[in-house]
């Protein structure tokens, strides 16, 4: 089987390129033309240049390929909406458009953003309605999602969506930019920290798109893929602090932080900078965000493979030998 995979070089897209190539399958990455291959040309990725909001760019990106897991996205909590959307909306159709009539099926990496942050998700399953909140990185997901849908069923191409909770593991930005966050200054938690940090180890998230990509049961369908283990931000944050001899500082109220981080992410956004504060964090870190993983478990057969401790241990490794604290201005 040929797989093509957008963001290919990205945090999921690399363990998927490598799992795939691993069980022989063949892949073809999109990389952006400046964009370094992780190595993963040498291991045998095909890889191909290109920028999916220039259509002519991708050209015959999908000839020769059975299915499309679909990865690019600004992956950040700041930026215009610009940013987000000509990528994240405009970027997804153009590579629908590329895909139609050559591909069996395509698999969007949606997020559990969609739904739309503010409110506690906690036992929301995929029957929910997704509500824009202004929130620019979760309304590009809801809005490409409708768009995924609406074309494949007029295409005849089978679709799924995925929406992964928070990835961890080795260089997420679920720990990359926490300790970035550290090591620039304090960083409180968001009401204490007591709501579940809503993991998904990205050796098992990769479980949960392999799978999709398989069944036959998972065309027209959409699964949240959330970890079973039980892990507030206050236990995530100190641990992973404590790697590297920081710790969070103090608390904020959810409603106070989620009115903060509105204002000071309007007040950064003239500069291009990054604020210190944003209403995403704050939506994702100080909410209940476990989101129902069943229709996974059920359709998929997809669990939790790789045990909290386990994936603890893989972080620590990567935090010892790789990570880098972010320079001093």
């Amino acid at each position: 089987m040929k797989v093509l995979i957008t963001g290919a070089a990205g945090f999921i897209g690399s363990h998927l390129t490598r799992r795939l190539l691993q069980r022989g399958d063949e892949v073809r990455g999109l990389l952006m033309p400046d964009e370094p291959d992780r190595g993963l040309a040498a291991e045998g990725m095909e890889v191909v240049r290109g920028d999916l909001t220039v259509p002519a760019s991708i050209a015959t990106l999908a000839e020769g390929c059975d299915k499309v897991v679909h990865a690019a996205m600004r992956v950040i909590d700041w930026g215009r909406k610009k940013d987000f959307f000509d990528l994240g909306v405009d970027g997804t159709r153009n590579l629908l458009e590329e895909c139609g009539g050559k591909v069996e099926r395509f698999v969007y990496m949606s997020s559990i953003a969609a739904y739309g942050f503010g409110p506690h998700l906690k036992g929301y399953d995929e029957y929910v309605p997704l509500v824009k909140t202004g929130l620019h990185y979760g309304d590009a997901k809801a809005e490409a999602e409708q768009i995924v849908g609406s074309y494949a069923a007029a295409a005849g191409m089978e679709a799924t969506v995925i929406r992964p909770a928070n990835v961890t593991g080795p260089g997420s930005v679920w720990v990359r930019e926490i300790l970035d966050a550290m090591h620039r200054g304090p960083l409180p938690l968001m009401d204490g920290g007591r709501w579940s940090a809503s993991l998904v180890f990205v050796d098992n998230l990769v479980d949960g798109i392999v799978a999709a990509m398989d069944s036959p049961a998972a065309a027209g369908r959409t699964y949240n893929l959330r970890d079973d283990y039980s892990v507030t931000w206050k236990e995530y944050i100190t641990w992973l602090g404590g790697l590297v001899g920081k710790k969070p500082t103090g608390s904020l109220p959810f409603n106070m932080a989620w009115s903060l981080g509105w204002i000071v992410q309007t007040a950064f956004l003239p500069f291009g900078a990054r604020p210190p504060i944003t209403a995403q964090a704050v939506g994702i870190m100080g909410t209940d965000n476990d989101v129902s993983n069943r229709r996974a478990n059920e359709e998929l057969g997809w669990k939790t493979r790789i045990p909290w401790e386990e994936a603890k241990k893989i972080i620590e490794k990567w935090v010892h030998e790789n990570y880098k604290p972010p320079k001093k201005r």
